[in-house]
């Protein structure tokens, strides 16, 4: 058994959401710059030199790539040989949020009711926190800040088994285009198939995580996340919203098994700043 103090877990948090609404993944800043060089639109191919020129200042400047910096949700994979000292799990966790945030200088944008109460918590917590007990005896944090100009965008469907291949296609590109420019892109679109209602909208929020390099394992989803990619891009909604090709940098679609009655649908919008880092302890 390993002792892991909560104040590391408190600190790698911190570090993670700080780091993640300034630095982008370099895959997806590598998928900006070629969809940059293959757009043959004259105005998206200037909006994508701005958003590359946009990621280039914040880094060298230090400071977030996007003004809003996100609600932070926070995946957490937790080695079952790992005992959690000095502490509560969960409050080390929005501890680092909040440092990272205030500290950080960052944006806070979460209220602490949802509706008949909407006063600003001043520190960005509570986080969304989502945790799974894995082998091993590490715990891997996944800090993702996710902005609401694209989170609104989302969308969830329960479909029923007798779905085709084409009726979730077009839900699915159908949701990007209801999106038009308001997520900001081009997006990045993660896809969640199977489990239940809240489990299909989780699976797409962690494919929003994965590599925009990486491709679904199977080939049936692989093909789809390629179809997909070329349907949302002939939208012609283009960068920001002004048209083009490049609507959407990837489609990522996870998936899990399912009740023989359903097949819930669950669509992720993330924008050209999709964030997210990732750190073991």
């Amino acid at each position: 058994m390993r002792e892991i103090n909560v104040s590391l877990i408190t600190q790698t948090v911190k570090e993670l959401v700080i780091k993640a609404n300034k630095i982008l993944p370099d895959d997806l800043v590598s998928c900006i710059s070629c969809s940059k060089e293959s757009e043959n639109n004259d105005t998206a191919r200037s909006i994508l030199g701005d958003l590359e020129a946009n990621i280039d200042a914040a880094k060298e400047l230090d400071i977030p790539v996007c003004q809003d910096t996100g609600m932070a949700v926070i995946f957490a994979e937790i080695g079952q040989d790992v005992h959690i000292v000095g502490g509560s799990f969960e409050e080390a966790v929005n501890k680092g949020v909040s440092l990272g945030y205030v500290d950080g200088l960052l944006r806070k944008s979460v209220v602490r009711d949802p509706f008949y109460d909407r006063v600003n918590t001043e520190d960005n917590t509570p986080a969304i926190i989502h945790t799974k007990i894995v082998d091993g005896d590490k715990i891997k944090i996944t800090a993702a800040p996710k902005g609401f100009g694209s989170e609104n965008m989302s969308a969830l469907r329960m479909f029923t088994p007798s779905a085709k291949r084409e009726d979730i296609i077009g839900f699915i590109v159908d949701a990007v285009k209801k999106a038009g420019s308001n997520p900001c892109p081009p997006v990045v679109i993660g896809v969640g198939i199977g489990g239940d209602f809240e489990y299909s909208a989780i699976l797409a929020k962690k494919a929003l995580c994965r590599s925009v390099s990486k491709r679904n394992d199977i080939d049936f989803y692989r093909e789809m996340e390629a179809e997909l990619l070329e349907r949302i891009n002939a939208l012609d909604i283009g960068p920001q919203g002004f048209g083009g090709k490049t609507t959407a940098l990837a489609v990522n679609i996870e998936t899990y098994p399912t009740h023989i009655a359903g097949l819930p649908v669950a669509v992720n919008v993330g924008c050209h700043v999709t964030r997210h880092a990732q750190r073991e302890i």
